[in-house]
């Protein structure tokens, strides 16, 4: 028994000595990771707000109770009289006017032998500026029926018809012998043809107390 007893001894002294240089570690005791305490998620009502009014306030009439709210009547109120504002009338400014008026004071026959011509119809014209502006480079033009070669004084010219004013011209066309003429005048300002006048025939036309003495002459219409 005591042999036992001391075998035993031994093997614990034994055990308590660090007979291997590292002690063994420990096996592993895998403990579980505690876990987190869930949250607890709770739905947000979403509240709509009712629209708001300005609030008005109404009186009650009471029975019996009467609310009397006085006018101010003004005493004295000028009435303002109406002030007229003169306005010059507007200066109205005529267009200007630009008429001719022809008259053919009559026509004869001669012979023309400065100009190596038998005969020649000779018209005493009238051209007259009725309008309100003067006429530049005023022209007659006579023309005949049976006008033979062009004479030189078939056509005169004024530099200027002052408004108001007129000129008689001698208008002259190489024409055939004995033979009834149809004549014709073109006025013209700056080449513009104004009026053109006509007679059926020459011989229907008489001129009375001769050539008029005032060919060529700027005169007013109403002396």
């Amino acid at each position: 028994m005591k042999k036992i007893t001391c075998i035993l001894l031994f093997a614990f002294i034994l055990s308590a000595c660090d007979t291997w240089g590292v002690p063994p570690q420990p096996f592993p005791v895998w403990t579980p990771i505690p876990s987190r305490t869930p949250g607890v998620v709770t739905a947000t009502p979403l509240i709509l707000l009712m629209p708001t009014f300005p609030t008005v306030l109404t009186d009650t009439p009471t029975a019996g109770t009467f609310t009397t709210t006085p006018i101010l009547v003004p005493t004295d109120t000028e009435t303002p009289s109406p002030t007229f504002t003169f306005t010059p009338s507007e200066t109205v400014t005529s267009a200007p006017v630009q008429a001719v008026a022809v008259d053919i004071l009559g026509c004869n026959t001669s012979i023309d032998i400065l100009h190596s011509m038998g005969e020649v119809t000779n018209a005493f014209v009238t051209i007259s500026n009725t309008g309100t502006v003067d006429l530049p480079n005023t022209c007659a033009l006579l023309r005949a029926s049976d006008e033979g070669r062009e004479h030189p004084d078939k056509k005169k010219c004024l530099d200027n018809l002052p408004a108001q004013y007129r000129v008689t011209f001698k208008l002259t066309v190489d024409s055939a012998y004995k033979v009834s003429t149809l004549i014709q005048v073109d006025v013209t300002s700056n080449e513009i043809v104004f009026l053109r006048a006509d007679r059926p025939s020459c011989t229907d036309i008489s001129l009375f107390g001769g050539e008029p003495a005032n060919i060529g002459v700027i005169e007013p219409i109403q002396p």
